[in-house]
């Protein structure tokens, strides 16, 4: 609810209809809001320009003299952060585009429901609450010190940083794990900028992306003739990075037949163009990166074990986010600054209530999806700060649902927040799901605070499932058991959307 300790919030009704000001107004004020009103749009705008400013506006459309849409804009460039809803009697697609495209916070349909009315008022000042409270946002982080794009002070990033400080003085080669989205091609970029093959070539080839007829090629280079298509003589990434660094991604993707051409070069440092005989000497250091598991790979005989031991010299493995929860903030902040450098969003800033929502979901797209949702929110966001109501709705609701688990194993919580980040991580528990479900029972409650505890007090070192997802799959199955696997009452339980909770169940692998 909006905050009444000071004054009551000031709404501007701007409509050249008298009737439609006073039923306005007689909706706000039954709430205590202070309405004002003005005639036209050019009045409505000398009232902004004026002073003090309102705390809220609702601006018709359809107005003699400036339209609606002409007031809004000049509103905006007399107060960027004002908030506007527009009021209209004709809810087309032009509408609604127009009104968004021009920065009002939503746009009201006549004849109005009083409720809905209301809503909207009370959802736009708290809004306006929210972006007050974060008027004096400092950044965490000057993205300049982050040019190569990796960013956080966590323990786990602190040792991948020494790691790379440590291998870029030789040619070592690397190999770098880890989840998809983690970052691991910046690792790769920061070793060669690092290193004394800085000044000559970097390349990257992502080897799940070639298909497999081709990658000799791509990588080697090809003769005249050499196969149907092949016109005239090329030159392959090795060749042209003679000298330079060469980044194989998704290695774990690449045929056999073209591991034993890499080990060559590893063992060699030589190449063959493909249809050629000419043997070329290229000097190229070789950084690789997987998110596959070799090891295992090796023993079904799907990846060379020889190369597998040349490739992995020194190891980097790159943490999920789950792992580093503390980063958050920071990704945040960097990805905010780059979008307002490169003019991609007027968004600089995150509301407390959203980036506690950020740190507490469990990004299982890692790094690359909290880039994607910082900037799909900055876009949507009406003025500089990203609110709660700016996020995607899957982020709020799985957020959301990851919070109850962990207030329920805390013991009732109030601060799930606080729990989150000290547990959040890929420390573990136990993982088979038939230990669940034997537990399950109809009837019993969602989630004991003694079987929650119980989990926690697993010598967690002995096992590798994340406890949050443990708890979660707990939460989610007794859950289940006690509304008899009906997912719509589940759902309404746990706080998410039928849609959500059928995903969860799937990504856990509960049968139903």
């Amino acid at each position: 609810m909006y905050d009444f300790a000071t004054k009551p919030p000031t709404i501007l009704v701007i409509d050249d209809d008298a009737e439609v000001r006073y039923s306005l107004g007689r909706v706000l004020s039954s709430k205590k809001y202070q309405v004002i009103e003005a005639a036209s749009g050019e009045l409505g705008v000398a009232a902004v320009k004026k002073g003090p400013v309102p705390d809220l506006i609702f601006l018709d459309i359809r107005m003699s003299g400036i339209s609606g849409i002409e007031a809004l804009q000049h509103i905006r460039a007399v107060n960027p952060k004002q908030l506007v809803v527009l009021m209209t009697a004709f809810g087309t697609a032009q509408t609604a585009i127009e009104a968004m495209k021009y920065g009002a916070f939503d746009y009201l349909m006549k004849p109005f429901d009083p409720a809905k009315v209301l809503t909207i008022a009370e959802t736009a000042l708290k809004a306006h609450a929210d972006m007050r409270a974060v008027v004096n946002y400092k950044p965490t982080i000057n993205s300049d010190d982050y040019k190569e794009g990796i960013v956080g002070s966590s323990p786990v990033m602190q040792d991948v940083f020494k790691i790379i400080g440590q291998v870029t003085a030789s040619d070592v080669t690397v190999m770098i794990t880890g989840e998809s989205g983690t970052g691991k091609e910046l690792v790769a970029r920061s070793i060669w900028k690092h290193s004394h093959r800085a000044g000559k070539p970097f390349i990257a080839v992502n080897c799940a992306a070639i298909p497999d007829n081709l990658i000799e090629s791509e990588l080697f280079g090809h003769e005249k003739g050499s196969f149907t298509g092949a016109t005239g003589q090329r030159l392959g990434k090795f060749e042209l990075c003679d000298g330079g660094t060469i980044f194989l991604d998704e290695i774990g993707d690449m045929a056999l037949a073209t591991q034993t051409k890499i080990l060559r070069v590893l063992q060699q440092g030589e190449i063959q163009r493909v249809g050629g005989t000419e043997t070329i000497k290229v000097d190229v250091r070789i950084l690789a990166a997987t998110n596959k598991d070799l090891e295992e790979m090796v023993k079904a005989k799907t990846f060379r074990e020889d190369l597998y031991y040349r490739l992995n010299v020194v190891r980097i493995r790159m943490p999920s986010l789950r792992e580093r929860v503390d980063d958050v903030p920071q990704i945040v902040d960097f990805c905010l600054q780059n979008l307002v450098k490169q003019k991609k969003a007027r968004t600089s800033k995150v509301a407390p209530e959203a980036l506690a929502v950020l740190t507490r979901y469990r990004w299982p797209g890692n790094v690359r999806e909290l880039e994607n949702v910082v900037y799909r929110s900055a876009v949507i966001a009406q003025g500089d700060t990203i609110l709660l109501k700016d996020l995607p709705v899957e982020v709020r609701e799985s957020a959301g649902a990851a919070a109850t688990v962990v207030a329920a194993a805390s013991g009732g919580s109030s601060a799930p927040f606080e729990v989150i980040r000290s547990v959040s991580t890929d420390t573990a528990v136990p993982s088979a799901p038939q230990v669940v479900a034997a537990n399950m029972g109809v009837g019993e409650p969602a989630l004991s605070v003694a079987s929650a505890l119980d989990f926690l007090h697993v010598e967690l070192s002995q096992h590798a499932e994340p406890i949050l997802e443990r708890l979660e799959r707990e939460m989610i199955v007794r859950v289940l058991g006690a509304t008899e696997g009906n997912l719509l009452k589940a759902a309404e339980k746990l706080g998410m959307t039928r849609a959500t909770l059928r995903k969860r169940v799937d990504e856990l692998g509960l049968k139903f």
